[in-house]
């Protein structure tokens, strides 16, 4: 994929910049595999706001992805690579030997008509799906388990991959996109390669309906605000702010959130940067 930008014949073009959707080859999702989303507008069931800034936005169906890729030892055939608006990462449909269809995160490189294969034995190809203990060390990977069998939960978004560094006993070592090194069970499944889109964080709106057709309403700062409303609002002329924080009073910008004696800290062997 490639970037596009466009010639400032609007307000709204003159900054934007989007993806040239080259790789995708299907325009309409496989309809076995979708399911209804339905939109909360940020209230909870009471009809409470209880998240800020979200409402509106286009209607969109919400497309089942496989992330468990425990169908161990069917190949599969790339049918299509699709957009799903769920989803930063592209996606792969996917036509198994059996006759099922299932969806998949796109990784880079995977092509319509590839072969695809998951389980123990598997080769350590693009798309391939293969247990810790058996990825050779230093292969870029994604769409990594925590747990055996819950399916993948790291590195699922547009460009991310972690990396395999070494093997200890029955746990791998893994570096996260964060820079996190992490011991990681090594009967997890875990996909070769790197996610699609790689180029989306390069991508520039160019307006506010944008934003609203995702479903994004204005973002208010704390500091224009009123006390009442904010820890860091009120004050006179430009004599506002304070230390930053959360609406709620939790200090930002450097404060360590994590608790401190959290049960999965002893898997952690560098800290994010």
């Amino acid at each position: 994929m490639s970037l596009k930008k466009f010639n400032p014949i609007t307000p709204g073009q003159r900054h934007k910049v989007v993806m040239e959707l080259t790789d995708i080859t299907a325009s309409k999702p496989e309809k076995s595999l979708l399911a209804s989303r339905k939109k909360s507008g940020g209230r909870n069931n009471t009809g409470k706001m209880t998240m800020r800034y979200i409402g509106g936005g286009h209607k969109q169906k919400y497309r089942i992805v496989d992330f468990k890729r425990d169908k161990h030892g069917i190949p599969a055939t790339v049918k299509t690579i699709e957009y799903d608006p769920n989803r930063t990462a592209n996606i792969a449909l996917l036509f198994y030997a059996d006759g099922e269809k299932r969806y998949i995160i796109a990784p880079n490189g995977l092509k319509v008509d590839d072969t695809v294969v998951s389980g123990p034995g598997s080769a350590p190809n693009v798309g391939n799906a293969l247990l810790l203990k058996e990825v050779p060390l230093g292969t870029v990977i994604h769409n990594i388990e925590l747990q055996p069998g819950k399916g993948g939960s790291i590195a699922r978004g547009a460009g991310t991959y972690a990396q395999l560094s070494a093997r200890d006993g029955k746990y791998a070592i893994v570096k996260l996109p964060s820079g996190e090194s992490r011991m990681i069970l090594i009967t997890c499944l875990a996909t070769i390669g790197s996610v699609s889109n790689s180029e989306h964080n390069l991508e520039v709106s160019g307006k506010a309906g944008r934003s609203r057709w995702l479903g994004r309403r204005p973002r208010v700062r704390g500091v224009v605000m009123n006390p009442v409303d904010h820890p860091m609002g009120g004050g006179e002329g430009r004599n506002s702010g304070g230390h930053p924080r959360s609406r709620n009073g939790m200090p930002a910008k450097g404060y360590k959130t994590r608790a401190p004696k959290k049960q999965s800290s002893k898997f952690i062997l560098e800290k994010r940067k």
